[in-house]
């Protein structure tokens, strides 16, 4: 059983300005290195990368009051990766929708 890499694209603001630039942003496994991240990238979009850029975020503290009690947690802890890919190459997120 192989093991899924890129989790899925982050589509924001930020994240798609920077797509006519050629960078892409994804959410990764955090156990991936980023030798790993460019092979499922290519393998699953047909591009080729020139770089890979990574950067794992920690969880956030959160509190929500309830009518009994406080509830303290945390957001969950990933791995995100900036791809920059060669010229004339794209990513198109939105062709399957």
């Amino acid at each position: 059983m192989q093991k899924i890499i890129v989790r899925k694209p982050v589509v924001t603001e930020k994240s798609t300005r920077d797509n006519e630039k050629g960078k892409y942003v994804f959410v990764v496994a955090k156990n991936a290195n980023k030798l790993q991240i460019k092979e499922a990238i290519e393998q699953m979009y047909g591009v080729t990368v020139e770089s890979v850029n990574t950067m794992v975020y920690n969880g956030k503290p959160k509190t929500r009051y309830t009518k009994s009690k406080v509830i303290s947690g945390r957001t969950k802890t990933f791995k995100k990766a900036v791809i920059t890919v060669a010229d004339g190459d794209y990513i198109d997120f939105y062709s399957n929708v």
